[in-house]
């Protein structure tokens, strides 16, 4: 063979070079390309989680759940199911790598879901899993790999996540599946969210409805005491919720002697209950009584006229009210009263240096719409004081389950009595019962207290 003919040696060299290099290319991306599918999926999840923690929207985030659920499981696509509170199933959001079956595959799924009727928690997984599995495998074939499981929110199912694949090789290893059961638990954390979060709307409303039904209660309360001459008044009123049901006022017998030298109402109420409706049926109370006191009749006609009135309605709520109403008269210190089943108010006597309660025969309000009411007076002397309150004081309770009592109560207003003159200081009495029930702990019971001293 002519030396022309003959291989050179460096191409020999150069063919060796590239042979040896092609399987270390080949094998540096085929361990790039196994990094890159080990890190997907926990991207994968870690943008789930993201959005999980972004979104306030929850029809953008279970818009994510089928394509999340199809990718970090390497299948065909993927189906969310949700219950509605009609009892029927929703086919919520679908997943489907080919957009050409998409259409299709979600007509079926929806025409399976339209034959689903939650009979209950526990028998509506397999009723309707069992017509979903039968459809799915009628349109995509018998061959294809089907997973589901439930999202489950608080123990109670509230839909499903379906991940398909039609690939016959395919199969369905316990790290796939416990990957579909991490998306759906995503979904059930996300579905949750989204109700709290309409929980915690609702609730701020009615924390502005309560705040504003407080304000109006309390611009409906006395803002400040009468003058009334030759006697001084002070009241104090302590709701255990924001808005509450105990009532007092000081009403002008009529509109000009009243301010000047006339008599005045005074009067003190407990709606039965708290809160919200005890505080409506105070104020209806305290606008019907208002209007009573204007005809000028004796107590006890203003408390059988006031319980005829609010009969029905107090009937109707199933709630009834304590009353004690009392007209003061400054010239000659006769303090006229009829009482409605209320604590009877407390009357020192400063001359003896004893105590009388103030009461008469009377049912509660709204107990029986033909009540009788009798009235009674009282000769009020210089240093006297009267003393008019609610059972929230005298069944206040401590940490211990002990009451303050009514016992407890005279003693320490009689005390306040003895040991000062001013009016002001018998919020001793008052004071007793917070530092009884203790400073960390609420009042169950609204608590009201109003003081007439006579100069």
């Amino acid at each position: 063979m002519p030396v022309s003919q003959l291989p050179s040696q460096p191409t020999d060299s150069n063919s060796s070079a590239a042979t040896d290099v092609t399987p270390v290319v080949a094998l540096k991306e085929l361990v790039a390309r196994l990094r890159r599918e080990q890190n997907k999926i926990p991207d994968l999840l870690s943008s789930l989680g993201f959005a999980l923690r972004s979104f306030n929207n929850l029809n953008q985030f279970l818009e994510l759940i089928p394509l999340m659920a199809t990718r970090v499981t390497d299948a065909d696509g993927s189906a969310l199911f949700l219950h509605k509170p009609n009892g029927q199933i929703k086919l919520e959001q679908l997943h489907w790598q080919d957009s050409r079956q998409r259409k299709n595959i979600r007509k079926a799924l929806e025409t399976a879901t339209s034959q689903i009727t939650l009979l209950s928690n526990t028998s509506g997984l397999s009723t309707a899993t069992g017509i979903l599995d039968a459809q799915m495998h009628r349109y995509l074939g018998p061959d294809v790999q089907i997973f589901g499981t439930a999202i489950l929110v608080k123990h109670t199912e509230r839909g499903w996540l379906y991940v398909l694949s039609r690939d016959p090789e395919y199969s369905w290893t316990e790290t796939r599946q416990k990957l579909v059961r991490l998306v759906a638990d995503q979904t059930a954390v996300a579905i949750e969210n989204d109700e709290l979060a309409v929980e915690l709307r609702k609730k701020e409303r009615l924390d502005q409805e309560l705040e504003i039904g407080a304000e109006i209660q309390r611009r409906l309360l006395p803002r400040q005491c009468p003058m009334i001459p030759g006697a001084s008044l002070a009241a104090r009123c302590k709701p255990a919720n924001r808005v509450g049901g105990d009532y007092y006022d000081f009403i002008p017998t009529n509109s000009k002697t009243a301010q000047e030298n006339g008599r005045w109402g005074l009067v003190i109420g407990d709606v039965m209950g708290k809160g919200v409706p005890a505080g409506l049926i105070m104020t209806m109370m305290r606008g019907m009584l208002r209007g009573e006191v204007l005809h000028g009749n004796s107590p006890c006609i203003i408390l059988q006229n006031l319980n005829r009135v609010m009969y029905a309605d107090l009937e109707n709520s199933h709630r009834f009210v304590t009353l004690f109403y009392s007209e003061y008269n400054p010239f000659n210190r006769v303090l006229s009263y009829s009482n409605a089943a209320h604590n009877p108010p407390l009357w020192w006597h400063a001359a003896t240096k004893t105590i009388t309660r103030l009461d008469t025969l009377g049912m509660l309000i709204g107990l029986d719409a033909n009540s009788q009411y009798e009235d009674a007076q009282a000769q009020l002397e210089p240093g006297d004081t009267v003393i008019y309150y609610t059972d929230g004081l005298t069944d206040a309770a401590a940490a211990s389950g002990d009451r303050f009592d009514e016992e407890n109560f005279v003693a320490a207003f009689s005390a306040a009595c003895r040991y000062y003159s001013d009016h002001r200081k018998l919020w001793i009495s008052f004071d007793q019962v917070l530092q009884f029930i203790g400073a960390e702990k609420q009042n169950t019971d609204d608590m009201t207290l109003v003081v007439l001293k006579i100069d």
